[in-house]
């Protein structure tokens, strides 16, 4: 017992170290406007000695579970909440509010630092590398500054073109048949899907991540494919990847100090992902020495970049069989359910579709899926100087979360915020999204540092 408490107090005093570091000097430096509460007044968990905050991520404790604590934080402790810095991890202020949202996104440098996969950035700077292995990018999802801007900067002119996404619309047409008879060659008698729905909407977004960056297809669909094949293996793998990331990176955790199981189950989970991710590489890297190599219009995201860079290409690959599936299965499954919940709405999409008009409420539909459903429940920033939020001061080196997710279910932003109503999207009137203020919505984040799978 005596042991855990030594390693609590270093724990402590660490803490307490990085705190002044990224508060306290900051707020003896600049005196506190009139007006202006400081840091420390901040609403937000209750303290204990020695541990902090850190019990109220326990089990049992009113913040242990990710996907609620959130709004446990909100409705305890209102708009904006503090959380202390903990572990090695910098404080976070947790914004619940759309306009203090705006303020930071808008203040930042045109690198701002948006981070979150500590747990994945080691494993590629560190645990992964090769001892003598020369520095290389670690990918648009744990980059920041120099070497972000960089990465950015070559991928963009492949991946943002329009014309990048034409060139790609026969074989995604030809994905999405090929998955409509899959889907009904996989239904039992009563005309429902056998087995995890999910799990065939996400080989469908790894067949089409996978003609996207390779330029062909993989064959998720074909009816002999085993249950250990690569492909089944990877969607595990970026389940598990979330999963894990979710729980070392995004609540307390001590694996900075001691390697606990759950992070060397990552570190194998990352490597694993890592190994799949080089095979298609190593693939795309024959493919572009064979005679018979596809023409240029027809290659992949990824042949291109090898033209390039080999080191972005290779991260680049890891990025999108990581963050390209999930989120697009996740997205496609939301609208579907709420079509199918709302027969109304699927009644109208459908006499769009087949009208061939300019997929307006389509698109009105997708939207209105994220809102309710968000992929990703909040956005990042490290601040790089000082701000005044709702009459609190945040200062530098702070991680200011913005809680989009809840921000668009708001009912002063969205008015009936939990009902189906594409409507908002297009049509003028109380309830249209023109209302709610810009930041309220923001599924792909904002500026330089925004999703880049924003733009499909």
């Amino acid at each position: 017992m005596n042991k855990v408490m030594q390693i609590f107090k270093i724990f402590n005093n660490f803490n307490k170290k990085f705190a002044r570091t990224a508060v306290d000097s900051v707020s003896k430096e600049v005196p506190t406007d009139k007006g202006i509460k400081p840091w420390h007044e901040i609403p937000g968990p209750p303290s204990l000695p020695i541990i902090g905050q850190f019990y109220h991520f326990l089990p049992g404790g009113s913040l242990h579970v990710l996907e609620t604590y959130p709004e446990v934080a909100y409705k305890k402790y209102g708009p904006i909440v503090r959380l202390d810095a903990m572990f090695g991890r910098p404080p976070y202020a947790l914004i619940f509010d759309p306009e203090s949202a705006a303020q930071v996104y808008r203040g930042e440098n045109l690198t701002p630092t948006r981070t979150g996969f500590y747990s994945l950035k080691y494993y590629r700077e560190v645990y992964g590398r090769k001892k003598g292995e020369p520095d290389k990018p670690t990918g648009l999802i744990t980059d920041q500054g120099e070497k972000w801007k960089k990465a950015r900067s070559t991928i963009n002119p492949v991946m943002l073109p329009p014309k990048t996404v034409k060139r790609h619309t026969k074989i995604l047409d030809e994905i999405a048949l090929d998955m409509v008879e899959h889907l009904k060659r996989i239904r039992n008698k009563d005309n429902k899907i056998k087995g995890e729905f999910d799990i065939h909407m996400n080989m469908w977004a790894l067949e089409c991540v996978g003609a996207l960056a390779f330029g062909g297809r993989l064959n998720c669909f074909d009816p002999d494919l085993p249950e250990n094949s690569l492909m089944r293996r990877m969607i595990h793998c970026v389940h598990e990847t979330l999963a894990l990331s979710n729980e070392l990176d995004f609540k307390p955790n001590v694996w900075r100090y001691i390697s606990t199981p759950t992070f060397r189950n990552a570190m194998k989970v990352y490597a694993e992902h890592e190994r799949h991710s080089k095979y298609f590489v190593e693939r795309a890297k024959e493919k572009l020495k064979s005679p018979n190599q596809n023409p240029d219009e027809e290659r992949g995201m990824v042949e291109k970049l090898l033209e390039v860079d080999e080191n972005i290409a290779a991260v680049t690959a890891s990025d999108m069989l990581l963050a390209g599936i999930d989120t697009v299965a996740h997205s496609v499954i939301s609208t579907l359910y709420y079509l199918a919940s709302n027969p109304d709405k699927q009644h109208k999409l459908r006499e769009e579709s087949i009208a061939g008009d300019q997929k307006v409420y389509l698109k009105a539909c997708i939207k209105e899926s994220l809102r309710l459903r968000s992929i990703a429940f909040a956005n990042l920033r490290l601040t790089t100087r000082e701000y005044n939020l709702m009459s609190y001061r945040i200062p530098k080196n702070v991680y200011v979360v913005a809680f989009h997710n809840h921000m668009c279910l708001m009912e002063n932003q969205f008015p009936r915020p939990h009902e189906y109503i594409p409507e908002r999207w297009i049509e003028k009137g109380p309830l249209s999204h023109r209302n709610a203020h810009p930041f309220a919505y923001s599924p792909f984040g904002f500026g330089t540092r925004n999703c880049i799978g924003n733009y499909y």
